[in-house]
């Protein structure tokens, strides 16, 4: 399988570099002090389960990537539309586009812009970040990929890559409802990565403080109604679900967007509290924690997006 990452950052770093030591042939596609330390140096992976090194291909130029069997995305959700209409020129009928990135809606937006046959729907948990240029760190728990097909139908190619992942030992499961998988996982970050952003602080100190205790069920509570009224059939349960695992996970550990948010760098704002103001004013569901979260954010990020 030809097997092409577009962003080597925690995740596609880490997935991407499972899949080279398993022998598979893969193609990072980055840029900067990154793509210069993994050209010169391989990509490091330092893991919990062990650490090793690979040297994968490299290239900054979409142009130079072959035919791809799979291109794994992990870009930013803000990114999605853009990176799809960069490799729309290089896929064929039966390529397959597999969005790990945080955010509700990233197949839709690959949709608005490839073809359906190209696209497959996906999540991932994990908990790693680039520690340095060439340096991924992986820090917690055992990395997890869900996918399917955008229809949960169980076809040939979704086993295959199954298949695949099994072979790189990458734990991975083919979900029977994709959609509702994807937002069970952007209820767990949604709903603590914008209240990091503005309170400055790590999981055990927000969890613990009853008054953003209460910030952080409320935040929960709207993106399930906001769901609901999507058709997506997240519960009460899957709420609590959410707390317990905000409640369960290392007192100091921090969410990538919140990290972003709080070192001055563009984040996932838009995407996550921000998609949940809009879509409930489009559906009629009032948001007004998430709102409150995205509106006290947005100057900040303005600001790091230059805009």
């Amino acid at each position: 399988m030809n097997i092409v990452v577009i962003g080597a950052g925690g995740v596609g770093g880490y997935f991407g570099g499972r899949l080279a030591k398993a022998g598979f042939n893969v193609t990072f596609l980055v840029r900067g002090k990154h793509l210069e330390a993994i050209r010169d140096n391989g990509l490091q992976v330092k893991s919990i389960y062990g650490d090793f090194l690979v040297r994968p291909d490299v290239t900054n130029t979409i142009n130079e990537l072959k035919t791809p069997d799979l291109i794994m995305l992990g870009v930013k959700s803000w990114q999605i539309e853009t990176v799809a209409k960069q490799i729309k020129p290089i896929l064929v009928k039966d390529s397959m586009v597999l969005p790990l990135q945080n955010g509700a809606d990233n197949a839709d937006k690959l949709l608005s812009v490839l073809d359906r046959e190209n696209v497959l729907a996906g999540l991932s948990r994990i908990y790693s970040k680039i520690e340095a240029p060439g340096i991924i760190n992986h820090m917690g728990f055992e990395p997890h990929i869900v996918f399917g097909e955008y229809t949960d139908e169980k076809t040939k190619r979704v086993k295959k890559l199954k298949e695949t992942f099994d072979i790189a030992g990458i734990k991975n499961d083919i979900s029977e409802n994709i959609h509702l998988d994807i937002w069970r996982k952007f209820l767990f970050i949604t709903t603590i990565s914008g209240i990091g952003g503005l309170t400055r602080s790590v999981f055990g100190v927000m969890r613990e403080d009853p008054y953003v205790r209460q910030m952080i069920i409320d935040t929960a509570n709207e993106i399930r109604s906001v769901a609901n009224a999507k058709r997506i059939s997240l519960t009460d349960n899957d709420v609590n679900k959410a707390i317990a695992s905000i409640d369960g996970i290392d007192y100091n550990t921090t969410a990538s967007a919140q990290r972003d948010i709080m070192e001055g760098r563009p984040s996932e704002l838009e995407n996550f509290n921000g998609y949940i103001v809009k879509q409930g004013k489009e559906l009629g569901v009032e948001t007004p924690v998430n709102a409150f979260i995205y509106h006290n954010l947005m100057p900040q990020e303005r600001k790091a997006r230059n805009l």
